[in-house]
């Protein structure tokens, strides 16, 4: 979708003193998270009458304003996430970035006028992903941060809706959206907004992990020339000097058509880096990525450079003022969702076998998958999706699974929205995996047709309870907690406590294990209680006695004494 407009330049919030730099720096946009369901909710952010304030004084700047509630809604929270969108819709908000997609088509249907911004929580790697975005009626795609520029340049040309892109700060080293480390490590969900950020301490002694920040700065020329529709800058968390300074260079740039000179990168970095910046998933150069930071100080630099002192002297050109939209819409009455009615099931098993040649025949699986790459090895009657599919890849992805269901393979586990139109031309039977993030009925609603639904792991007993007849419970395995895009360099990850965390390959990535599996073969009543529709193994480093061990103890319901982890009630 290339347009012929400049890109906006969005700017991070995190306060009501970065809004002020922001502005004064000549972002186009803002975004912020209010005190409720946002993803950096430590961050200062804003309460209602601050919200208002920052209303005000943006669009009296020719600013616009997006409010970011982007984190995974329990059912119980969905009542208090509507009740805030109808306080932000009326307030006069310019978008909402979410990443809930069952929350995202209930204000869409409520709220029909409200701009939706797909997060880059939702995992949008690809044009498959644009295209089921803009079916739920969201009006932008931010696409994943490791995207390469031929992705994201084929994107923009070919999406149903504008994409947003991002090019400088932070990045996550797991695929977007796809990080459980945070929560199974420290009981901090980065889905929810309380990433504890432990890519950023020490394995095996150093920090495979942390990566440097992005910084884009060198390509503006070539991103100008992608139809990309807007650039983000991370950094909500960071002070109202770091984003009034950065915002200011890449105004400086994106006006004057250029990309960044030497000294106009050094005084980024000066501003905040890791031991320098990278750009290497923009590039594919996925080297020379791994940067920390000791002193988290931040401190301003010594002087700006000429060129930016020249372009703040020649003043910002007038914009005029937007005015606070006049909504007036109301939520009706008996509209706060309830579980969906329960039905017994006698639950079938199902089984994924990262490593086929240990793959048990037996008659206690309904369902084995087996990775798309197996297939000329081995057979089974499921598929199991590599985790990211990007568009570069998916001619050769396609042409696998095509010939997987000509082999005679009827199921596939989907974990990316932008791989359902995929399989189900093919033919599949269609099955959600956990990397959906289901965690709640308005979620599971999305994926109805589905034969049944792998529930995220990171939802209690008592929140799987309610949550729809087609749920499907992890009851054993190791739980992949991270997708990494380059390669970590080892075969497992220590931490500083001597938990070992396995690392092992799937579909030209790595997954990042973790330190002990799910185990709930004694807990067999109480997952019954739960009427889940399917139970789900993971078989990922077993030996294949261990695997035979495994469901032998399922049958007999055995506890273990080794290392395990319990879902909690």
């Amino acid at each position: 979708m290339k347009s012929a407009m400049p890109p906006e330049l969005l700017a991070p919030v995190g306060s009501p003193e970065a809004l002020s730099g922001a502005i004064a720096a000549g972002a186009d946009a803002v975004y912020l998270g209010t005190t409720l369901f946002n993803a950096r909710m430590n961050a200062k952010n804003f309460d209602r009458s601050a919200l208002l304030e920052a209303l005000e004084k943006a669009h009296a700047a020719g600013v616009k304003v997006y409010v970011t509630m982007n984190t995974a809604l329990l059912d119980r929270q969905i009542k208090d996430a509507l009740i805030q969108t109808e306080f932000l819709y009326k307030s006069g908000v310019d978008a909402l970035i979410v990443a809930d997609l069952g929350f995202a088509k209930k204000v869409k249907e409520l709220f029909c006028d409200l701009p939706l911004h797909a997060s880059t929580q939702a995992s949008g790697h690809s044009l498959a992903a644009a295209q089921f975005f803009h079916s739920l009626g969201f009006s932008r795609m931010v696409c994943a941060r490791e995207l390469s520029r031929e992705n994201i340049k084929y994107l923009a040309a070919n999406s149903p809706i504008p994409i947003e892109m991002f090019i400088h700060g932070a990045m996550c080293v797991s695929a977007s959206g796809q990080c459980l480390l945070s929560s199974f490590i420290g009981g901090r969900s980065g889905n929810r907004g309380e990433c504890a950020q432990p890519c950023r301490m020490r394995y095996n002694g150093r920090y495979p992990l942390s990566l440097k920040d992005m910084c884009l700065a060198g390509h503006i020329c070539e991103i100008l020339e992608s139809g990309v529709r807007s650039l983000k800058i991370e950094g909500r968390m960071k002070s109202p000097e770091y984003v009034r300074g950065v915002v200011s260079v890449y105004r400086m740039l994106l006006d004057e058509r250029r990309d960044a000179a030497e000294d106009e990168i050094k005084y980024l970095a000066d501003l905040f880096s890791r031991e320098g910046f990278t750009d290497g998933y923009y590039t594919k150069k996925l080297v020379d990525m791994n940067g920390t930071r000791e002193n988290t100080e931040q401190r301003a630099p010594k002087g700006l450079p000429r060129s930016l002192q020249s372009f703040q002297k020649r003043g910002k050109p007038p914009r005029p003022q937007i005015e606070i939209k006049d909504r007036s819409a109301s939520l009706p009455e008996g509209l706060f969702p309830q579980s969906f009615s329960k039905k017994s099931f006698t639950p079938t098993r199902s089984a994924r076998w990262y490593n086929p040649s240990r793959m048990i025949e037996s008659d206690f699986f309904d369902i084995n998958y087996i990775p798309l790459d197996a297939f000329d090895k081995y057979f089974a009657s499921g598929v199991l999706l590599p985790p990211v599919i990007t568009d570069s890849e998916l001619p050769l992805v396609k042409e696998k699974l095509r010939r997987a269901r000509e082999a005679g393979a009827s199921h596939a586990l989907v974990g990316n929205v932008g791989h359902i139109t995929l399989a189900r031309e093919l033919g599949f039977k269609l099955h959600g995996d956990f990397r959906l993030n289901i965690t709640s009925n308005l979620d599971a609603e999305v994926f109805s047709d589905f034969e049944d639904i792998i529930l995220s792991p990171e939802l209690i007993l008592a929140q799987i309870r309610d949550i729809c007849a087609k749920k499907s419970i992890i009851v054993y395995g190791r739980q992949p907690l991270m997708v990494l895009e380059r390669t970590c360099g080892t075969g497992k990850l220590v931490d500083r406590t001597a938990a070992e965390f396995p690392v092992i390959k799937e579909g030209g990535r790595e997954l990042v294990l973790n330190c002990v599996p799910t185990y709930m073969a004694d807990q067999k009543d109480r997952i019954e209680r739960l009427m889940p529709v399917s139970e789900h193994f993971i078989f990922t480093v077993e030996g294949e006695q261990e695997c035979r061990a495994i469901i032998q103890s399922y049958k007999k319901g055995y506890p273990t004494k080794k290392p395990i982890r319990r879902i909690k009630s």
